[in-house]
Protein backbone atom coordinates (compact mmCIF):
# COMPACT_ATOMS: atom_id res chain seq x y z
CA UNK A 1 0.00 0.00 0.00
CA UNK A 2 1.60 3.57 -1.38
CA UNK A 3 2.11 5.43 1.75
CA UNK A 4 0.41 8.40 2.41
CA UNK A 5 1.14 12.17 1.01
CA UNK A 6 0.60 15.34 1.55
CA UNK A 7 -0.78 14.74 5.43
CA UNK A 8 -0.45 18.62 6.37
CA UNK A 9 -2.70 21.66 5.83
CA UNK A 10 -1.35 25.20 5.49
CA UNK A 11 -3.54 25.96 8.53
CA UNK A 12 -1.89 23.37 10.91
CA UNK A 13 1.45 24.60 9.23
CA UNK A 14 0.84 28.29 9.92
CA UNK A 15 -0.69 27.76 13.87
CA UNK A 16 1.38 24.55 15.18
CA UNK A 17 3.26 25.89 17.83
CA UNK A 18 4.24 22.74 19.94
CA UNK A 19 8.15 21.55 19.42
CA UNK A 20 8.24 18.54 17.21
CA UNK A 21 8.61 16.57 13.95
CA UNK A 22 5.30 16.35 12.03
CA UNK A 23 5.58 14.30 8.60
CA UNK A 24 3.62 15.37 5.35
CA UNK A 25 4.39 12.05 3.96
CA UNK A 26 7.14 10.92 1.19
CA UNK A 27 9.52 11.98 3.35
CA UNK A 28 9.27 15.77 3.84
CA UNK A 29 8.61 16.57 7.59
CA UNK A 30 7.84 19.90 9.52
CA UNK A 31 10.18 20.72 12.13
CA UNK A 32 9.23 22.99 15.07
CA UNK A 33 11.16 24.40 17.58
CA UNK A 34 11.27 26.38 20.31
CA UNK A 35 14.26 28.68 21.93
CA UNK A 36 14.87 32.15 23.76
CA UNK A 37 13.57 33.83 19.92
CA UNK A 38 10.24 32.35 19.88
CA UNK A 39 8.98 29.49 17.65
CA UNK A 40 11.13 28.33 14.77
CA UNK A 41 9.86 26.38 12.12
CA UNK A 42 11.39 24.83 9.16
CA UNK A 43 11.50 21.60 7.07
CA UNK A 44 13.38 18.71 6.69
CA UNK A 45 13.52 16.10 3.73
CA UNK A 46 14.63 12.63 5.16
CA UNK A 47 16.26 9.87 3.50
CA UNK A 48 17.97 6.47 2.85
CA UNK A 49 21.35 6.44 1.63
CA UNK A 50 21.91 3.47 -0.17
CA UNK A 51 19.31 1.94 1.69
CA UNK A 52 21.65 1.93 5.24
CA UNK A 53 22.11 5.30 5.91
CA UNK A 54 19.27 7.92 6.99
CA UNK A 55 20.14 11.31 5.93
CA UNK A 56 18.17 14.65 6.49
CA UNK A 57 18.26 17.75 4.32
CA UNK A 58 16.95 21.27 5.10
CA UNK A 59 15.00 22.56 2.39
CA UNK A 60 14.30 26.10 3.76
CA UNK A 61 12.70 28.26 7.23
CA UNK A 62 8.74 28.26 6.90
CA UNK A 63 6.23 30.58 5.98
CA UNK A 64 2.94 30.89 4.81
CA UNK A 65 3.97 33.83 2.48
CA UNK A 66 5.96 33.49 -0.54
CA UNK A 67 8.42 36.02 0.47
CA UNK A 68 12.76 35.60 -0.20
CA UNK A 69 14.40 33.11 1.68
CA UNK A 70 11.00 31.13 2.90
CA UNK A 71 9.50 27.98 1.68
CA UNK A 72 5.92 27.73 2.02
CA UNK A 73 3.84 24.28 2.35
CA UNK A 74 3.69 23.85 -1.51
CA UNK A 75 6.99 25.10 -2.38
CA UNK A 76 8.49 21.87 0.42
CA UNK A 77 6.31 19.57 -1.60
CA UNK A 78 7.40 20.83 -4.88
CA UNK A 79 11.18 20.13 -3.29
CA UNK A 80 10.21 17.18 -2.07
CA UNK A 81 8.85 15.56 -5.04
CA UNK A 82 12.56 16.85 -6.72
CA UNK A 83 14.68 15.05 -4.46
CA UNK A 84 12.75 11.99 -4.95
CA UNK A 85 13.11 12.40 -8.55
CA UNK A 86 17.30 12.66 -7.78
CA UNK A 87 17.11 9.47 -5.30
CA UNK A 88 15.22 7.39 -8.39
CA UNK A 89 18.05 8.48 -10.68
CA UNK A 90 20.50 7.26 -8.46
CA UNK A 91 21.81 11.02 -7.09
CA UNK A 92 21.96 12.03 -3.44
CA UNK A 93 19.84 15.66 -3.49
CA UNK A 94 22.32 16.56 -0.67
CA UNK A 95 25.62 15.70 -2.12
CA UNK A 96 24.15 17.62 -5.30
CA UNK A 97 22.91 20.74 -3.43
CA UNK A 98 25.86 21.18 -1.46
CA UNK A 99 28.33 20.72 -4.96
CA UNK A 100 25.85 23.04 -6.51
CA UNK A 101 27.07 25.92 -3.47
CA UNK A 102 30.56 25.12 -4.26
CA UNK A 103 29.99 25.72 -7.81
CA UNK A 104 28.21 28.70 -7.54
CA UNK A 105 30.82 30.38 -4.39
CA UNK A 106 33.29 29.49 -7.21
CA UNK A 107 31.76 31.28 -9.76
CA UNK A 108 31.50 34.27 -7.88
CA UNK A 109 35.06 33.96 -6.57
CA UNK A 110 35.89 34.12 -10.22
CA UNK A 111 33.77 37.27 -10.50
CA UNK A 112 36.36 39.36 -8.26
CA UNK A 113 38.26 41.87 -10.15
CA UNK A 114 41.82 42.84 -10.20
CA UNK A 115 41.35 45.72 -8.81
CA UNK A 116 39.77 44.18 -5.81
CA UNK A 117 42.42 41.89 -5.31
CA UNK A 118 45.14 44.08 -5.35
CA UNK A 119 43.62 46.49 -2.96
CA UNK A 120 42.86 43.48 -1.03
CA UNK A 121 46.43 42.44 -1.11
CA UNK A 122 47.63 46.02 -0.19
CA UNK A 123 45.69 46.11 2.63
CA UNK A 124 46.90 43.13 3.97
CA UNK A 125 50.42 43.90 3.79
CA UNK A 126 50.68 47.38 4.37
CA UNK A 127 51.21 47.09 8.24
CA UNK A 128 54.41 45.07 7.55
CA UNK A 129 55.80 47.75 4.82
CA UNK A 130 57.83 50.09 5.97
CA UNK A 131 56.50 53.97 5.64
CA UNK A 132 53.37 54.91 4.10
CA UNK A 133 55.21 55.39 0.89
CA UNK A 134 55.38 52.51 -0.06
CA UNK A 135 51.70 51.80 -0.15
CA UNK A 136 51.15 55.11 -2.18
CA UNK A 137 53.67 54.17 -4.77
CA UNK A 138 51.58 50.77 -5.08
CA UNK A 139 48.69 51.95 -5.06
CA UNK A 140 49.68 54.98 -7.58
CA UNK A 141 51.36 53.07 -9.84
CA UNK A 142 48.52 50.03 -10.37
CA UNK A 143 46.08 53.10 -10.80
CA UNK A 144 47.92 54.85 -13.05
CA UNK A 145 48.98 51.83 -15.68
CA UNK A 146 47.14 48.67 -14.77
CA UNK A 147 43.77 49.69 -13.41
CA UNK A 148 42.62 51.38 -16.63
CA UNK A 149 43.45 48.32 -18.56
CA UNK A 150 42.64 45.20 -16.41
CA UNK A 151 41.38 46.64 -13.13
CA UNK A 152 37.77 46.22 -13.35
CA UNK A 153 38.11 42.20 -15.46
CA UNK A 154 37.40 39.90 -13.09
CA UNK A 155 41.28 38.82 -11.91
CA UNK A 156 40.70 34.74 -13.57
CA UNK A 157 40.77 36.28 -16.56
CA UNK A 158 44.18 38.50 -16.56
CA UNK A 159 46.28 36.12 -19.19
CA UNK A 160 49.64 37.27 -21.15
CA UNK A 161 47.92 39.04 -23.80
CA UNK A 162 46.35 41.35 -20.93
CA UNK A 163 49.86 41.92 -19.46
CA UNK A 164 51.46 42.50 -22.30
CA UNK A 165 48.79 45.41 -23.23
CA UNK A 166 49.94 47.04 -19.24
CA UNK A 167 53.39 46.75 -19.93
CA UNK A 168 54.32 46.98 -23.24
CA UNK A 169 53.56 51.14 -23.55
CA UNK A 170 55.82 52.07 -20.69
CA UNK A 171 58.51 49.05 -20.83
CA UNK A 172 60.95 51.09 -22.98
CA UNK A 173 60.10 55.01 -21.46
CA UNK A 174 59.59 54.15 -18.04
CA UNK A 175 61.32 51.24 -17.19
CA UNK A 176 61.61 51.10 -13.81
CA UNK A 177 58.24 52.17 -13.18
CA UNK A 178 57.14 49.14 -15.76
CA UNK A 179 59.22 46.99 -13.35
CA UNK A 180 57.72 47.50 -10.27
CA UNK A 181 54.35 47.07 -11.73
CA UNK A 182 54.81 43.66 -13.35
CA UNK A 183 56.21 42.47 -10.09
CA UNK A 184 53.33 44.65 -8.15
CA UNK A 185 50.69 42.09 -10.79
CA UNK A 186 52.63 38.77 -10.82
CA UNK A 187 51.91 39.55 -6.59
CA UNK A 188 48.22 40.42 -6.74
CA UNK A 189 47.69 37.31 -9.32
CA UNK A 190 49.85 34.86 -6.75
CA UNK A 191 47.67 36.14 -4.24
CA UNK A 192 44.60 35.79 -5.93
CA UNK A 193 45.60 31.85 -7.16
CA UNK A 194 46.50 30.95 -3.28
CA UNK A 195 42.41 32.62 -2.42
CA UNK A 196 41.35 30.51 -5.16
CA UNK A 197 40.41 33.84 -7.25
CA UNK A 198 42.22 32.41 -10.39
CA UNK A 199 44.33 29.12 -11.17
CA UNK A 200 46.67 28.63 -13.99
CA UNK A 201 50.31 30.18 -14.89
CA UNK A 202 50.76 33.57 -13.66
CA UNK A 203 51.13 35.75 -16.65
CA UNK A 204 53.32 38.64 -15.10
CA UNK A 205 56.22 35.77 -13.73
CA UNK A 206 59.62 37.42 -15.73
CA UNK A 207 61.94 34.16 -15.04
CA UNK A 208 61.36 31.44 -17.60
CA UNK A 209 58.21 33.67 -19.04
CA UNK A 210 58.03 37.60 -19.65
CA UNK A 211 62.14 37.38 -20.02
CA UNK A 212 61.02 35.75 -23.46
CA UNK A 213 58.79 37.80 -24.46
CA UNK A 214 60.28 41.87 -23.44
CA UNK A 215 64.00 42.98 -23.36
CA UNK A 216 65.55 43.17 -19.99
CA UNK A 217 65.35 45.87 -18.78
CA UNK A 218 69.04 46.35 -18.05
CA UNK A 219 69.33 46.03 -21.91
CA UNK A 220 67.11 49.37 -22.63
CA UNK A 221 67.81 51.76 -19.40
CA UNK A 222 70.94 52.10 -17.83
CA UNK A 223 70.55 52.51 -13.71
CA UNK A 224 70.36 55.94 -12.60
CA UNK A 225 71.44 57.20 -9.37
CA UNK A 226 70.50 60.16 -7.35
CA UNK A 227 71.64 63.36 -8.25
CA UNK A 228 74.13 64.40 -5.36
CA UNK A 229 75.47 67.54 -4.36
CA UNK A 230 79.68 67.12 -4.60
CA UNK A 231 80.50 67.29 -1.41
CA UNK A 232 83.47 70.01 -1.42
CA UNK A 233 80.31 72.43 -2.12
CA UNK A 234 78.56 71.04 0.69
CA UNK A 235 79.89 73.39 3.86
CA UNK A 236 78.83 76.51 1.50
CA UNK A 237 75.22 75.33 0.76
CA UNK A 238 74.95 74.58 4.67
CA UNK A 239 75.44 77.93 5.57
CA UNK A 240 72.89 79.40 2.68
CA UNK A 241 70.70 76.30 4.34
CA UNK A 242 70.68 77.75 8.16
CA UNK A 243 69.58 80.80 7.13
CA UNK A 244 66.36 79.25 6.25
CA UNK A 245 63.87 79.27 9.08
CA UNK A 246 61.21 76.83 7.74
CA UNK A 247 60.45 73.19 9.39
CA UNK A 248 61.73 71.67 5.68
CA UNK A 249 65.28 73.58 6.16
CA UNK A 250 66.04 72.11 9.53
CA UNK A 251 64.95 68.88 8.39
CA UNK A 252 66.79 68.76 5.46
CA UNK A 253 69.86 70.24 7.62
CA UNK A 254 69.09 67.02 9.84
CA UNK A 255 68.98 64.77 7.21
CA UNK A 256 72.74 65.45 5.83
CA UNK A 257 74.11 65.87 9.37
CA UNK A 258 72.88 62.48 9.79
CA UNK A 259 73.38 60.79 6.40
CA UNK A 260 69.92 59.03 7.15
CA UNK A 261 67.06 58.63 4.10
CA UNK A 262 64.72 61.13 4.13
CA UNK A 263 61.69 58.67 5.41
CA UNK A 264 63.70 58.27 8.20
CA UNK A 265 63.76 61.74 9.17
CA UNK A 266 60.20 62.49 8.40
CA UNK A 267 59.36 59.68 10.27
CA UNK A 268 61.52 60.28 13.26
CA UNK A 269 59.41 60.76 17.22
CA UNK A 270 60.75 62.48 20.00
CA UNK A 271 60.30 59.27 21.61
CA UNK A 272 63.35 58.05 19.83
CA UNK A 273 65.62 60.71 20.72
CA UNK A 274 67.69 60.28 23.81
CA UNK A 275 69.18 63.45 24.38
CA UNK A 276 71.11 63.00 27.68
CA UNK A 277 73.44 60.19 25.59
CA UNK A 278 73.52 61.69 22.30
CA UNK A 279 71.44 58.98 20.70
CA UNK A 280 68.85 59.10 18.22
CA UNK A 281 67.28 55.28 18.01
CA UNK A 282 65.16 54.42 14.70
CA UNK A 283 63.32 51.32 15.18
CA UNK A 284 63.81 48.36 12.57
CA UNK A 285 59.89 48.80 11.39
CA UNK A 286 61.44 52.04 9.48
CA UNK A 287 64.51 50.88 8.41
CA UNK A 288 65.40 49.10 5.00
CA UNK A 289 67.62 46.64 6.74
CA UNK A 290 65.04 45.73 9.26
CA UNK A 291 67.14 46.17 12.50
CA UNK A 292 67.15 48.55 15.07
CA UNK A 293 69.77 51.85 13.52
CA UNK A 294 71.36 54.18 16.63
CA UNK A 295 72.42 57.61 15.09
CA UNK A 296 75.29 59.52 16.92
CA UNK A 297 73.78 62.83 17.70
CA UNK A 298 76.12 65.87 16.93
CA UNK A 299 76.86 69.11 18.44
CA UNK A 300 74.76 70.53 15.64
CA UNK A 301 71.91 68.33 15.32
CA UNK A 302 71.17 68.96 19.67
CA UNK A 303 70.71 72.73 18.37
CA UNK A 304 68.30 71.79 15.68
CA UNK A 305 66.33 70.16 18.33
CA UNK A 306 66.37 72.69 20.59
CA UNK A 307 65.38 75.16 17.79
CA UNK A 308 62.23 72.74 16.92
CA UNK A 309 58.62 72.87 19.46
CA UNK A 310 57.80 69.89 21.06
CA UNK A 311 54.06 69.59 21.19
CA UNK A 312 53.50 66.49 19.33
CA UNK A 313 54.41 63.13 18.20
CA UNK A 314 56.85 63.68 15.83
CA UNK A 315 60.27 65.89 15.66
CA UNK A 316 59.86 67.14 12.36
CA UNK A 317 55.68 67.99 12.59
CA UNK A 318 53.63 69.54 9.64
CA UNK A 319 51.11 72.20 9.62
CA UNK A 320 49.40 70.00 12.31
CA UNK A 321 51.25 69.04 15.87
CA UNK A 322 49.91 65.74 15.49
CA UNK A 323 50.98 65.20 11.82
CA UNK A 324 54.59 64.68 10.24
CA UNK A 325 55.96 67.45 7.89
CA UNK A 326 55.81 66.01 4.10
CA UNK A 327 58.36 64.92 2.08
CA UNK A 328 57.86 67.69 -0.26
CA UNK A 329 58.88 70.30 1.83
CA UNK A 330 62.75 69.35 1.82
CA UNK A 331 62.22 68.70 -2.11
CA UNK A 332 60.94 71.96 -2.90
CA UNK A 333 63.61 73.75 -0.81
CA UNK A 334 66.16 72.05 -2.75
CA UNK A 335 64.93 72.34 -5.60
CA UNK A 336 64.63 76.79 -4.86
CA UNK A 337 67.91 76.47 -3.89
CA UNK A 338 69.76 74.30 -6.45
CA UNK A 339 69.97 74.48 -9.95
CA UNK A 340 71.37 70.72 -11.08
CA UNK A 341 69.01 68.56 -10.05
CA UNK A 342 70.24 67.63 -6.88
CA UNK A 343 68.18 64.88 -4.57
CA UNK A 344 67.94 65.14 -0.75
CA UNK A 345 68.91 61.29 -1.20
CA UNK A 346 72.36 61.94 -2.95
CA UNK A 347 73.37 63.54 0.19
CA UNK A 348 74.13 60.29 1.52
CA UNK A 349 76.55 60.06 -1.74
CA UNK A 350 77.83 63.16 -0.82
CA UNK A 351 78.33 61.90 2.53
CA UNK A 352 80.00 58.60 1.37
CA UNK A 353 82.55 60.50 -0.84
CA UNK A 354 83.72 62.40 1.37
CA UNK A 355 84.63 59.72 4.15
CA UNK A 356 86.10 57.78 1.33
CA UNK A 357 88.64 60.27 -0.24
CA UNK A 358 89.34 62.41 2.98
CA UNK A 359 88.96 60.70 5.66
CA UNK A 360 90.70 57.41 6.81
CA UNK A 361 87.64 55.62 8.12
CA UNK A 362 87.27 51.76 7.47
CA UNK A 363 84.70 51.52 5.00
CA UNK A 364 82.74 48.89 7.09
CA UNK A 365 82.02 52.17 9.60
CA UNK A 366 80.98 54.44 6.55
CA UNK A 367 78.78 51.83 5.52
CA UNK A 368 77.36 51.50 9.06
CA UNK A 369 76.55 54.90 9.35
CA UNK A 370 74.79 54.70 6.14
CA UNK A 371 72.65 51.60 7.64
CA UNK A 372 73.57 49.66 4.53
CA UNK A 373 73.77 46.10 4.93
CA UNK A 374 76.27 43.62 4.93
CA UNK A 375 76.36 41.96 1.77
CA UNK A 376 78.80 38.55 2.88
CA UNK A 377 76.64 36.72 4.80
CA UNK A 378 79.18 34.85 6.87
CA UNK A 379 80.26 38.27 7.80
CA UNK A 380 76.74 39.39 8.81
CA UNK A 381 76.40 36.66 11.33
CA UNK A 382 79.73 37.13 13.06
CA UNK A 383 79.22 41.08 13.52
CA UNK A 384 77.88 42.02 17.01
CA UNK A 385 78.55 45.66 16.64
CA UNK A 386 77.48 48.14 15.16
CA UNK A 387 80.46 50.59 15.98
CA UNK A 388 78.88 52.97 17.37
CA UNK A 389 82.22 54.93 19.31
CA UNK A 390 83.69 54.99 15.97
CA UNK A 391 80.23 55.98 13.51
CA UNK A 392 80.29 58.75 16.68
CA UNK A 393 84.07 60.17 15.64
CA UNK A 394 82.86 60.01 12.44
CA UNK A 395 79.68 61.88 12.40
CA UNK A 396 81.62 64.58 14.17
CA UNK A 397 84.05 65.19 11.97
CA UNK A 398 81.53 64.93 8.93
CA UNK A 399 79.53 67.78 11.04
CA UNK A 400 82.30 69.88 10.94
CA UNK A 401 83.09 69.56 7.68
CA UNK A 402 79.78 70.53 7.03
CA UNK A 403 80.03 74.13 9.02
CA UNK A 404 83.13 75.09 7.67
CA UNK A 405 81.54 77.31 5.74
CA UNK A 406 80.69 79.42 8.22
CA UNK A 407 84.06 80.25 8.68
CA UNK A 408 84.97 80.52 4.97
Amino acid sequence: MPRELNKLSAKFVDTVSKPGRYADGGGLYLQVSKGTSGVTKSWLFRYMNGGSMSRAMGLGAVSTRNGDGYTTLVKARQKRTKAREMLESGIDPLQSKRAGRTAESLEKARLVTFTQCAEQYIDSHEAGWKGRKHARDWRGSLAKYAYPIIGGLPVAAIDLALTKKVLEPIWKTKTKTAVDVRSRIELVLNWAKIHGYRDGENPARWKGHLENVLPKPSKIAKVKHHAAMPYAEVPAFMVALREKTVVGARALEWTILSAARSEETLAAEWSEIDVGKKIWTIPASRMKADADHRVPLTGQMLEILKSLPRGGKYVFSGQAPSKRASGAVMWFLLRGMTSSGETVHGFRSSFRDWAAEQTAYPSDVIEMALAHTIANKVEAAYRRSDLFEKRQRLMEDWAAYCGRGASL
